[in-house]
């Protein structure tokens, strides 16, 4: 009996600290979604008071004279092209230094571990000239570039731990039915691939649309600016007009956010499944 009774006061305070860590952790998003249907006056009144009456002004003027969906379809394409191509470079590449091993597989596995701890400022100005030189700079379409040599590193890993839990006898028996190396990755391996490929999706949709630093430094044209880009110059030009500078906020965020929502159970798992299965 009192056995159980401790269990229950342990589980009623595991639920009540899991209640208050999500109050914690979803109240500044309620409080910008409030406070962004406010009027200024109202805003700077109470911060924290439910507004009178919605203020769907606000959205309406970032749609319609901010212009933001053409933002969102620079970032959409930035963040597509970028998924894209980490994908197909980086599966790949984890099959095969998974599926060969030796000193030099090793090494070059070593590499790419490597370069995950040297800080993209290191680099800022070394990648600047670079892009200058290549004329990377203030396109859409030559940006995805860099983020996939940014990206394949941890992407790389992430493979090379989820290839080493598919049996080799899949790829044996293909390869006695006449498949050669590409066709037995494309048709047998990749499918198969599926889970890591989900979590490398969500985490690099996470960092390339909430990305800001290198949208700044590469993207030149004001028409070419990625919506967090575009929310930093709102804020810096409308300082002091809060109701419009939240809207823009939370019109950014959402989409992220839901996209999180929606797989977010598949990020744990996959980089469980990566880094541990093998």
């Amino acid at each position: 009996m009192r056995k159980s009774k401790s269990s229950f006061l342990f589980s009623l305070l595991i639920v009540v600290l899991l209640a208050c860590a999500t109050v914690f952790f979803l109240f500044p998003i309620l409080l910008a979604i409030m406070n962004s249907l406010k009027s200024q006056g109202e805003m700077f009144k109470s911060v924290i008071q439910w507004p009178k009456v919605l203020h769907w002004e606000n959205y309406r003027y970032v749609l319609t004279e901010v212009h933001i969906l053409s933002n969102l379809y620079n970032t959409f394409v930035i963040t597509s092209l970028s998924i894209i191509g980490i994908i197909v470079c980086s599966a790949p590449a984890g099959y095969k230094l998974s599926r060969t091993p030796g000193k030099f597989s090793a090494f070059i596995f070593f590499l790419f571990l490597s370069s995950m701890l040297i800080p993209f400022y290191s680099i800022m100005f070394s990648l600047i000239q670079m892009a200058t030189a290549l004329n990377i700079q203030g396109s859409i379409y030559r940006l995805p570039l860099i983020y996939i040599g940014l990206g394949v590193n941890f992407a790389i890993f992430l493979y090379h731990g989820f290839v080493k839990s598919i049996p080799r006898e899949l790829e044996e028996s293909a390869q006695i039915d006449g498949c050669g190396q590409l066709q037995t990755f494309i048709r047998i391996i990749f499918p198969l691939l599926i889970p890591i490929t989900l979590t490398i999706t969500i985490l690099d949709i996470l960092w390339v649309w909430n990305d800001f630093m290198l949208p700044l430094i590469m993207l030149t044209n004001y028409k070419s600016y990625t919506l967090v880009l575009l929310a930093s110059t709102f804020f810096s030009q409308y300082s002091n007009e809060w109701s419009y500078i939240l809207s823009i906020l939370v019109l950014t965020s959402l989409p992220v956010i839901m996209v999180y929502l929606f797989f977010q159970k598949y990020i744990v798992q996959g980089i469980a499944d990566g880094a541990i299965k093998g």
